[in-house]
């Protein structure tokens, strides 16, 4: 198959092939709602933990080495054990699973050899983890974990010191050790089993508070969308685009409204490369009256506008002669605000404004990547509306909706098929007022549209794409209108966010935006 096969006016006509604000008050209610249940779920996940560890007819190993008597009573439930030396005896008990020693610290028994493992029936059936620690400190010498014998042996101080047993069906065996002379250690081991299953269970726990988590809490899953607080590269000035060997781009600021401001790159065409060293931000904006179009682009989530691929894509633009506009929206990068669909909007309607005011008659063109896809729709369908289209939208790894795209998102898979996955996940996207609504738009918009979608995207499907396009393309407010679909073969790779490397890129734009250009004077 040759590389690009030439369809009608309206349809596929090439394809790339292998060449081989919620207020202050709710926000801290719906803060306090989510430590509640995090809480409450946290514990039922304990309390599933404990009923699940039930002895199951082990039995409870306790090494004690030391110079000491065994006495057995008839109590099934209670067992003594005698303790001496030379100076005095100390009893240690053994009741309900409870091992209590009492003893004075110049007083514990000597290095010895005894092993003792005591029968399922001295434990209780509700017990809880191996250890709950010593409790308190030695109050003569003040030691975490042992009890030490003071070098004065006149001073008498008793120690109580408590801890749970539990049973080998969780891997574990207790260790009260007497390691040397006047010292007292605990020792304890779990087994990989145990491990396991307290892994597994905090998994599954998680797994099922997470749809109630963002149920509750519906600004959880306006942050997963936009991921505005990812910011990839890290540790870059925005402020010096050079940095990202961008040497003919100019940074300033925009206010589109009060209490926000918006960071914005101006890169001019790459033939003004030397004629742009040293110039000020007038001369930039002045320069947009010059004969070349220009590009507004629109980024995705996550990142900022000096992304790696970004960058490389306003490069290639650059060469092609175009003036590239782009910024962040509010609350991305450096700028100020706080996300969400209408003020992304809003901002790019006020940077495109302002590149109108001072591009005269050059054609401006709108891009829009991945979630900039849904802002581009929406500022075009807002321009249309008020009979000011661009001359030309270019949509990259569009979607149709925001719901179906984070139905088919690949982070959603494990969920995809969870009981009541749209009310869980989908209706909180939309009680937060983002919709992104690509399919509606563009029945309501009126310009030429380029559609450019790889078909190895694991982020936007390819279908969603040619979905938008088949909405699009019989679409009366297209009818004077090129409407096209570019599809990229997935063994070329470009996978979501490298179609830029396409060397097929450069002629597509051009024999685009040019017969976009011929329509829009005539």
């Amino acid at each position: 198959m040759p590389p690009f096969h030439r369809g009608g006016n309206q349809g596929i006509d090439s394809y790339v092939a292998c060449p081989g604000p919620r207020s202050h008050w709710r926000q801290s209610w719906a803060g306090s709602r989510a430590c509640a249940l995090t809480t409450v779920l946290f514990a039922s996940v304990r309390a599933v933990s404990h009923i699940l560890t039930i002895r199951r007819g082990k039995y409870y190993g306790l090494k004690i080495l030391g110079n000491c008597q065994l006495r057995e009573t008839s109590e099934l439930t209670r067992m003594s054990l005698s303790f001496s030396d030379s100076v005095s005896d100390h009893s240690t008990v053994l009741r309900d699973g409870l091992l209590r020693s009492q003893a004075c610290c110049r007083a514990l028994p000597q290095v010895g050899g005894l092993l003792w493992d005591l029968p399922v029936g001295l434990a209780p059936p509700t017990l809880s983890k191996l250890w709950s620690g010593w409790q308190g400190l030695c109050t003569c010498c003040k030691c975490r974990g042992e009890a030490r014998t003071p070098r004065n042996t006149s001073h008498e101080a008793s120690l109580l010191r408590s801890f749970w047993l539990s049973d080998e069906s969780l891997g574990i065996v207790g260790t009260l050790k007497l390691s040397t002379p006047g010292t007292l250690n605990i020792e304890g081991r779990k087994g990989l089993w145990f491990r396991l299953r307290k892994i597994l269970l905090f998994v599954l726990g998680l797994y099922f508070a997470i749809p109630f988590l963002i149920k509750l809490c519906p600004g959880i899953q306006a942050k997963l969308i936009f991921l505005n607080f990812v910011r990839v590269p890290y540790f870059i000035d925005l402020k010096k685009p050079q940095d990202q060997g961008l040497n003919h781009t100019c940074n300033y600021y925009l206010q589109p409204e009060e209490d926000v401001t918006i960071g914005v790159w101006h890169t001019v065409p790459t033939v003004w490369w030397k004629n742009a060293q040293g110039k000020d931000q007038m001369w930039y904006e002045d320069a947009l009256a010059s004969s070349h179009p220009i590009i507004l682009y629109l980024h995705g989530n996550a990142g900022t506008r000096g992304g790696d691929h970004r960058v490389e894509l306003y490069k290639v633009l650059s060469s092609l002669g175009y003036h590239v506009v782009t910024f962040d929206y509010r609350g991305w990068g450096d700028s100020v605000g706080t996300p969400s669909e209408r003020g992304m909007t809003y901002d790019a309607l006020h940077v495109f404004d302002w590149i109108k005011a001072r591009s005269g008659d050059n054609p401006v063109y709108i891009w829009g990547h991945s979630l900039g896809t849904g802002v581009a729709t929406n500022l075009v369908r807002r321009l249309c509306e008020r009979e000011t289209p661009p001359d030309a939208l270019i949509l990259e790894s569009p979607f149709t909706n925001i719901r179906e795209e984070a139905k088919s998102h690949p982070f959603s898979a494990i969920y995809r098929y969870f009981p009541g996955f749209d009310w869980f996940f989908l209706d909180p996207i939309t009680s937060s007022g983002i919709k992104f609504a690509n399919d509606e738009n563009v029945k309501h918009i009126s310009c030429s549209l380029l559609i450019l979608h790889a078909e190895d995207d694991p982020v936007v499907p390819f279908q969603l794409g040619r979905k938008l396009y088949n909405i699009a393309a019989p679409s009366r407010s297209f009818r004077d209108f090129k409407v096209q679909f570019i599809p990229f073969h997935s063994d070329l790779g470009y996978r979501h966010k490298y179609i830029y490397k396409s060397p097929e890129l450069p002629r597509i734009l051009r024999e685009f935006l040019g017969r976009s250009e011929r329509e829009r004077q005539h």
